[in-house]
């Protein structure tokens, strides 16, 4: 997402490319959800995306998004704010206070940690984190263990498990992209998930 002049022009290229896509792959581009990364815009950005007619904004650190997320309560009140970093325990009251979605779920000890918090009769959507390429810098559960982890977020309180998140490998370009985005959609159809949380800037054509 960018601030500058020519946001709709940029947000109607990248529609295209989504319908583009969908057309190759014979699917509906209305099935397909468009986030906008606002992770070091300034508050001012996000309201200009939000009049080009975006909804969905990513945030990658829970403190950074939720004083953005607070000094634009009124502005963008029906905007849907999606956690898209990495969240560490002691951060999750200030996430479920600001985030309607969190993306990064990768341990029972973080499910543990939301349902302790949650207050009253609460309630987050979430995606379990499943690491396919397994590299040792990304977060996420292995696709070996993340049959129990779903069973799990299915039995937590407070918790709907909307589906599962991967980020692709940075090398290996759209081919690595496709392998990566394979595993968790069998996964997903097996355990009868219909949403997937994948595809950045340069491969979510993939």
């Amino acid at each position: 997402m960018e601030c500058a002049v020519g946001i709709d022009e940029r947000l109607a290229r990248v529609r295209e490319r989504i319908g583009d896509a969908c057309t190759r792959a014979g699917r509906d581009p209305a099935g397909v959800s468009l986030i906008a990364v606002s992770k070091t815009f300034p508050a001012e950005a996000v309201s200009k995306a939000y009049a080009a007619g975006l909804r969905d904004f990513g945030e990658n650190r829970v403190q950074e998004g939720s004083a953005k997320i607070a000094a634009l309560a009124r502005e963008v009140s029906d905007a849907r704010w999606h956690l898209i970093g990495h969240l560490q325990t002691n951060k999750v009251p200030a996430a479920l206070e600001h985030f309607d979605v969190i993306h990064s779920v990768d341990s029972v000890r973080l499910l543990d940690a939301i349902a302790a918090r949650m207050p009253g009769n609460g309630e987050v959507h979430i995606f379990i984190q499943v690491n396919v390429s397994g590299e040792a810098s990304k977060s996420g559960v292995s696709t070996s263990s993340a049959t129990d982890l779903i069973a799990r977020a299915r039995d937590t309180r407070g918790v709907i498990l909307d589906g599962l998140m991967t980020i692709a490998p940075i090398e290996g370009g759209q081919t690595a992209a496709h392998r990566a985005f394979g595993q968790p959609r069998r996964l997903a159809e097996h355990h009868g998930l219909e949403q997937l949380s994948m595809g950045m800037s340069g491969d979510f054509e993939a």
